[in-house]
């Protein structure tokens, strides 16, 4: 099982505890993430945090917290700060990188299968998804369970170092997302991918949640997918840019909200570079659909069934590395989650939920405090 962190108090202490108690895995983050800058776009890590401090206003601008809590961070690991920034906008930097020089690339390891699910009856509302990428991310991945003194309690499965990715909320707030390119991906600065998951998790209710992507430009694409215990769930495809880069997709008839890591809103007016970075995107999205018509698709088993599916091996739902490759350029299903927003748990596999299998944590004696 992953490290599960239990943090309290104000912004400073809990980035303060995050980085004492997951300080070789904040270490192994930044280390990778040089490793990954060094091989893909040739840059010292040095250019990597010069990179990253052209963030810092427009986080500041935004959340002013949310930098405290990096600031945290760096003293509890003995970190430098910047080196903790730079983890957290590690994906608007890459695209600044690409931006600069035709010769980077961007890695195309293997990404993200999500969904939320509204029952039409009494039945718990479900989202979870899996997150593919690196392996190093093995060595890094934590499970944070926060108890701030200034918004919601909230849990996140997340690489040690930044700040979120998914997870849920006390108010049964559901957040789960997929990575996404275009060509407006340059990089340039505004509110990091990262940033705004964190800024999610502080949301009441859904509302608050979609108005977190819209107070502010934000530097890169992704799809956020927003549900609620209360029956309310909605897709947001976001390219960078203001609430006008922002293309919203409801449920289906059946009650589904899914998607990898291409665009599929019918008003998507840019190049989807997804398709070319991501070329399994289309097929696991195709693999999902098709299964949850044969399934139920309100039973937390049906996702743990299809998360460990294997058609189009290596790189299907469940994502295995490829052997043959480096390490930088090895991905895999880092880890798999099902949340129930009534019930306040997670079923976590920790690495691929082939093998590793799914777990319960029980959340709802933590959220009532």
């Amino acid at each position: 099982m992953y490290p599960q962190l239990r943090l309290t108090g104000d912004a400073f202490s809990r980035g303060r505890q995050y980085g004492e108690l997951g300080a070789d895995r904040i270490r192994r983050s930044i280390q990778a993430y040089g490793e990954v800058f060094a091989h893909y776009a040739s840059w010292d890590w040095s250019r990597v945090t010069g990179e990253a401090a052209k963030f810092i206003g427009p986080i500041e601008a935004f959340g002013p917290k949310y930098l405290t809590e990096m600031r945290g961070i760096a003293e509890g690991a003995k970190v430098a700060f910047l080196d903790v920034l730079a983890i957290n906008v590690r994906t608007e930097i890459m695209f600044a990188a690409r931006a600069r020089d035709a010769a980077v690339r961007t890695p195309t390891t293997g990404e993200c299968t999500a969904f939320a699910a509204i029952p039409p009856d009494d039945r718990a509302v479900l989202t979870g998804q899996n997150w593919d990428w690196q392996v190093h991310s093995y060595e890094t991945t934590v499970v944070l369970e926060v108890a701030p003194d200034d918004g919601p309690r909230y849990v996140t499965v997340v690489e040690a170092g930044l700040l979120a990715k998914a997870g849920f909320n006390e108010h049964g707030l559901g957040i789960v997302t997929n990575a996404l390119v275009c060509d407006d991906d340059r990089g340039e600065p505004g509110v990091p991918y990262h940033v705004l998951l964190r800024a999610m998790l502080d949301a009441t209710n859904a509302a608050e949640a979609l108005a977190v992507l819209q107070r502010a430009e934000r530097s890169s694409s992704a799809s956020y997918l927003i549900s609620s215990k209360n029956g309310l769930a909605l897709g947001v495809e976001a390219t960078p840019g203001d609430f006008t880069r922002l293309l919203l997709t409801m449920p289906d008839a059946r009650g589904l909200v899914l998607h990898t890591n291409h665009f599929v809103h019918p008003r998507f007016d840019r190049k989807d570079i997804g398709t070319w970075v991501f070329p399994d995107s289309p097929f696991r999205y195709q693999r999902v659909d098709r299964n949850l018509s044969q399934s139920d698709p309100f039973a937390s088993s049906t996702y743990e069934r299809l998360f460990a599916d294997h058609a189009g091996h290596p790189d299907g739902v469940c994502c295995h590395p490829r052997p043959e490759v480096i390490e930088q350029e090895r991905g895999a299903t880092i880890f798999s989650v099902v949340m129930n927003l009534r019930e306040l748990t997670m079923r976590l596999a920790p690495g691929l939920p082939c093998q590793t299998g799914y777990r319960t944590l029980d959340y709802a004696a933590f959220f009532s405090g």
